[in-house]
């Protein structure tokens, strides 16, 4: 999947470490007035088929959402031995207006998980630039018995942000993951937890942060 979108800034890492200190660029209030343009350059995983994944930006340009139709995994039942973990790797190229740099400050994620009693869920994101020599992830755990929507959130300290390097185009990665167990959960029944939308109302949304470059 490709494609180009509009939004006035950019995305960056929810870790603390990815990439070597930075010179400390100046912290702005709004976000910069020109538009950048965000490619999608690739798209894989089993919870993200060809065309089932789509990126929006927020009209007020603080944040993006990306929206999943078949980012579902299960366990017990008819299911495959394959359908407990399915993941998405979102690849973006950021190109950033001049003068600017970004990092994203929160990450909601949402979907609907039905865990039988004695099963469980795992749902675990991880972010990274190209070039990156590490990734760090959060995870958030969940335990049945539980029928109902879920949210989790992942969230960094102003003074951890990692901001992407001012003047060098360096692509940006999201992983997501999401994973069943059945435990000691009855064989027969099925035990689900999904990312999905099928009205596009529930979507993974990346809260951005700005900061302007130093001046050369």
């Amino acid at each position: 999947m490709t494609g180009g979108l509009l939004v006035t800034g950019a995305l960056a890492a929810l870790f603390a470490s990815a990439l070597p200190a930075q010179h400390s660029p100046s912290a702005i209030t709004d976000p910069p007035p020109d538009k950048i343009v965000i490619d999608i350059a690739t798209v894989n995983g089993s919870g993200c088929p060809q065309g089932t994944a789509a990126v929006a930006v927020s009209q007020d340009n603080t944040a993006f959402t990306v929206t999943y139709s078949e980012y579902l995994a299960q366990v017990g039942g008819n299911s495959s031995p394959t359908a407990g973990r399915k993941n998405c790797q979102l690849n973006l190229i950021v190109h950033v207006p001049q003068g600017f740099t970004y990092a994203v400050a929160s990450a909601d994620y949402r979907g609907f998980a039905s865990l039988q009693p004695g099963a469980s869920s795992t749902e675990k994101a991880s972010y990274y630039f190209q070039g990156s020599p590490s990734t760090a992830s959060r995870t958030h755990n969940f335990q049945g018995p539980y029928d109902d929507n879920w949210q989790a959130t992942d969230r960094t300290d102003w003074a951890q942000l990692v901001w992407a390097p001012c003047g060098v185009q360096r692509n940006f990665n999201i992983n997501t993951e999401l994973r069943v167990n059945a435990g000691t959960s009855d064989p027969t029944t099925t035990s689900y937890m999904t990312m999905d939308s099928t009205d596009g109302d529930i979507s993974t949304i990346y809260h951005l942060a700005w900061k302007e470059c130093p001046k050369s």
